[in-house]
């Protein structure tokens, strides 16, 4: 019996960005799955050696290797394109391979990259001890600060890379500002867009010119995967990223696709109710007695709370607080949370705490800390799908201990 394939259906325009996360990007077999497949592969068959001669001619209208393409991953960057709002998508094996390949694939030596202090400690390990081993020149800025950022666009750059939240002390950096500054120097934006997901900020419409995603994260949502994702609307972008993805493979697994694939069905639904959970979360902490500070954008308190109601549609589900001590009273309260585990990870299901300066920072000299925040008290929440009274009691009476 033979079955024949079919061609991803083309949905309305009309349809509400919800529904396209449901029903965007499926490439269904002649079985006619309501769920995508999984085309565990790594290379593909063909007919004659003259059609594989031409698949070879003519790259990209077929699938010829599973490093270069493949039926399951595309379904899922279909999918996450069509919610962002881009033509161009490449997923990776994880987001951090998305940052290094969005960025170096643009560099050559005597470039230059412009970036803020504040940004996840692998980030920054790429633009500042990386690219000057390959000639690049880096200048690192406050990045709420826009006079640094006018005074260090001054002059041409190739690159401007920021995250918005930033990770992990919550700072909410001027998209669109930023944007204009960097294309007036030549240089491409690249946005971060982790802390805040496609759900609360679009950063397309800020002025960016390059969108990035650890999709392990929100996108996932459940912690079973890494994934990552570039997704960009400039045409010239292809010629660097593509080559540089195909050649180097950090090619994402089908079954991880599938997974993520799965994950964005549920996106905004898991992202508005931890959103609305983080800041019953976060009012709770900031009137806490053993709590010095809580930092959180859609708390009324927060430095750039007017900015964050500005370009974003919610502050996200991460916070960070600053306990009244140091590492060991931050430490204790860790230890006695009887709900909340502690993890580096961030965007799941579950609530997940972590000092990040011991953790995912650690690696930072106590100046470099110190310049953006990160105390030994500091403790960063990433808040879950669990009801906000538990996760209220929980936090208490780990202060309380």
């Amino acid at each position: 019996m033979t079955f024949k394939t079919h061609a991803p259906k083309s949905l309305p325009d009309t349809l509400d960005p919800r529904t396209r996360l449901i029903h965007g990007g499926p490439e269904r077999s002649g079985f006619d799955e309501t769920c995508e497949p999984i085309y565990m592969t790594s290379g593909y068959v063909y007919g004659a050696a003259e059609e594989a001669e031409a698949a070879f001619a003519n790259d990209g209208w077929r699938y010829v290797y599973s490093r270069f393409r493949n039926p399951t991953v595309s379904v899922f960057e279909q999918r996450i394109a069509d919610y962002e709002g881009a033509k161009l998508v490449w997923a990776t094996g994880s987001g951090m391979a998305a940052v290094h390949a969005a960025i170096l694939s643009q560099v050559r030596a005597g470039d230059r990259i412009v970036a803020p202090y504040a940004m996840f400690g692998s980030c920054l390990w790429i633009i500042k001890d990386l690219c000057p081993r390959y000639g690049v020149e880096v200048d690192l800025v406050n990045g709420t600060e826009l006079e640094e950022w006018k005074a260090a666009l001054s002059k041409p750059a190739k690159v401007v890379f920021l995250e918005s939240p930033t990770n992990p002390m919550l700072e909410v950096i001027d998209i669109q500002a930023v944007a204009d500054l960097a294309h007036a120097a030549g240089a491409r934006l690249v946005v971060d867009n982790v802390f805040a997901t496609p759900v609360l900020q679009k950063p397309f419409d800020l002025g960016a010119d390059v969108v990035v995603y650890s999709a392990t994260k929100h996108i996932d949502g459940q912690g079973r995967c890494l994934g990552g994702v570039i997704l960009a609307n400039d045409d010239s972008f292809l010629d660097d990223v593509g080559p540089f993805l195909r050649h180097t493979g950090p090619a994402l697994s089908p079954f991880n696709a599938w997974l993520l694939a799965k994950g964005l069905e549920t996106l905004e639904l898991r992202v508005k109710a931890q959103t609305q959970t983080a800041l019953e979360v976060a009012r709770f902490l900031e009137g806490h007695p053993k709590v010095a500070r809580a930092l959180y954008a859609g708390l009324e308190s927060h430095p750039q709370y007017e900015l964050a109601r500005r370009q974003m549609k919610g502050g996200s589900n991460l916070l960070a607080f600053q306990i009244k001590g140091g590492k060991e009273d931050a430490f204790r309260v860790l230890n006695a949370l009887k709900l909340i585990p502690i993890s580096n990870n961030l965007g799941d299901s579950k609530s997940l705490i972590t000092h990040p300066a011991t953790t995912t920072h650690q690696k930072l000299t106590d100046a470099e800390k110190a310049r953006v925040g990160i105390t030994q008290a500091t403790l960063r929440l990433s808040v879950g799908l669990e009801a906000a009274a538990d996760l209220i009691r929980d936090l208490d009476q780990a202060l309380n201990a």
